[in-house]
């Protein structure tokens, strides 16, 4: 297994030669507190990373960094041509964010729901891609419901429909397994699947190593903020790599 246990500036060997998305030596701190430690990668069109780590190894934080909505305290990331700024809104529009807030409004229906975000990017075509997008993630029959009725696994595939309304090319993920039923997770994978069409790039953050390892191209193991493993998927099987996972998370946290 690639490793990488000290990430800097330099490109990470054996990653994308022509990157989409690219971060070098990210750092975020919280007082004396670097939740983000000196980490990099860069990543192809097409390919999805799975970020996996124990609770407080700071993988939100850097989810919020790549997102724009945190301002990293050093390096920096571009996605092509473009350099991160904090509130860009051409950056806003080419990325979709899910996160532990799923951003619904309650007293609205889904299809309201989704109108509304729509109407924020711009988009003119809504009356195709709502339907659209509810019927990617199963809930076109839910349509004029109201968004405060729908079960918790429901809700998160809204969110799931709200971060992929208006077609971004770079897609963050986090914890999107967490709470949901089986028949909502296997919804899930469904759609992460289809995201797996060679133009969009995604970062999945998840605790869930069998879900996690399923679809990855690249796996990044994060411990106090910084990347302890970072390599392509390549052949692992899960039970190895949960060997794997164990010792370096041991070995770290023992420092």
């Amino acid at each position: 297994m690639e490793s990488s246990a000290s990430p800097s500036q330099e490109p990470v060997p054996g990653e994308a030669s022509e990157p989409v998305l690219e971060a070098r030596g990210l750092v975020r701190e919280f007082g004396p507190i670097r939740a983000v430690d000196g980490v990099g990668f860069s990543l192809g069109a097409g390919e999805l990373m799975t970020v996996f780590g124990p609770n407080g190894a700071g993988k939100t934080t850097l989810l919020k960094v790549l997102a724009g909505a945190l301002k990293p305290t050093e390096g920096s990331v571009r996605l092509r041509d473009r350099e991160l700024r904090t509130g860009d809104p051409d950056w806003n529009r080419r990325i979709g964010v899910l996160s532990h807030q799923s951003f619904l409004y309650g007293h609205l229906t889904l299809e309201e729901n989704l109108r509304f975000y729509g109407k924020l990017f711009g988009l003119l075509d809504l009356g195709d891609r709502i339907p659209e997008r509810l019927a990617q993630v199963g809930l076109e029959k839910r349509a004029g419901s109201l968004a405060r009725t729908l079960s918790r696994g429901m809700r998160q595939r809204l969110a799931l429909a709200r971060t992929l309304l208006h077609d971004p090319e770079f897609v963050l993920l986090d914890e999107p397994y967490t709470g949901l039923d089986a028949h909502a997770a296997a919804v899930l994978r469904g759609v992460l699947t289809s995201l797996k069409d060679g133009r969009r790039t995604v970062i999945l953050v998840t605790h869930n190593l069998s879900q996690g390892l399923e679809l990855a191209d690249r796996v990044a193991i994060q411990v106090r903020g910084r990347f302890v493993h970072l390599g392509p998927r390549d052949s692992l099987d899960l039970p190895s790599f949960e060997h794997f996972y164990r010792e370096k998370v041991e070995k770290e946290e023992a420092r």
